[in-house]
């Protein structure tokens, strides 16, 4: 059996502008975690954050990029583990972005979690997604556009 993490909010700006946070390293740092993230289909990159041992997770979270549409949608794997080269979580990321009325519905969607193998893991992260889309917010509100500097 798989489970899916699934959020979606309101952002009252452009697309464009919620995209810079979903594909520019430095904005990624402000929200998720440092990245070397390239938004080209086929690029291999890395989350990296402390290690969590109760989540048999070494700290680095290993993607590849599947899907980019400029402004749109995009996606990538997602894959972590103890840090012996097996991998716990196996799964996959995907961001839509729809143009609404005043701003950007944003929908997320992180798939593929095998409950029986990483279920604490899941609930950690269903939350924690939701406050990473509530920063995300927080800092477009507070950076002053037409720059990708907060």
């Amino acid at each position: 059996m798989t489970k899916s993490i699934q959020h979606q909010l309101f952002y009252p700006h452009p697309p464009a502008i919620v995209w810079e946070y979903l594909t520019t390293p430095e904005l990624m740092a402000q929200w998720l975690m440092p990245t070397d993230f390239q938004p080209i289909v086929g690029f291999d990159f890395q989350f990296r954050t402390n290690p969590i041992p109760k989540f048999d997770f070494d700290g680095i979270v290993y993607c590849k990029v599947l899907e980019v549409v400029a402004n749109k949608k995009l996606s990538y794997s997602w894959k972590g583990g103890p840090g012996d080269g097996t991998f716990t979580m196996d799964s996959i990321v995907v961001w839509t972005l729809t143009e609404k009325d005043g701003g950007t519905d944003l929908s997320l969607e992180h798939s593929g979690f095998k409950v029986l193998t990483n279920l604490p893991i899941f609930q950690a992260m269903e939350e924690g997604w939701l406050k990473n889309m509530k920063k995300i917010a927080e800092h477009i509100n507070t950076a002053k556009h037409g720059s990708t500097h907060a």
